[in-house]
This record gives C-alpha cells, structure tokens and sequence, in this order.
C-alpha cells in the first residue's frame, strides 16, 4: 500500500485593520469607494468576516472593539474577556466572592 504524503499548502493571514464591513451604505467609505481589487479577491480567496465589538472580543454588548482587543484576541485564538466584562461574569457565575471590609460599607 502506497500513502502520499500530504502538500502543505501556504496560507496568508491578512488583517484589514480599520478595515470594517457592512450592509450600510450611506456615510461608508469602503462602500462608497471603488476597490477593484479588495471585490476580486473576495470573490476568488477563501475568506471569512470576524466580529471585532462587544462579546465577541471580551468587551460589554454594543461596546466598539479597538486594534488593541482585536489583535489580542485573534493572536490568543479565543475569546479574552476584558477587566469589565470578565468581573461582570464571574459576579454572574458565583466565582466572584464579596467579602466584607469596613472601607466599603
């Protein structure tokens, strides 16, 4: 029995940053714009959208993500939940544990 090592192909990682993608076309500039090359690519590449506001990148619902959120999440491959949103769910969860202290009261 023959087996055929598998080719590695390339593959290319290209971050549009502030790049944003939306149905909206009044006051969008990427719409508005002519990008012959950016419409081909998208056309003929494998190519996939991310959501980069609110919990998908760790922040509270409707919060705008910024390069700092986004580069940390797609560099950690998963969701980092940030300061807020990260006590606000473990408060949620239980695993937050409120002790008492005089200075609070």
């Amino acid at each position: 029995m023959t087996h055929r090592a598998k080719t590695i192909k390339p593959i290319c990682l290209i971050i549009l940053d502030g790049w944003g993608l939306s149905a909206q076309i009044d006051g969008n500039a990427i719409r508005l714009a002519k990008t012959p090359h950016m419409d081909n690519n998208y056309k003929i590449y494998p190519n996939t959208r991310l959501d980069a506001s609110g919990e998908a990148v760790g922040l509270p619902e409707g919060q705008m993500g910024n390069s700092e959120v986004g580069h940390l999440n797609i560099g950690a491959g998963r969701v980092v939940y940030q300061e807020l949103t990260r006590i606000n769910k473990e408060i949620k969860n239980g695993c937050f544990k409120f002790f008492p202290n005089s200075v609070y009261q």
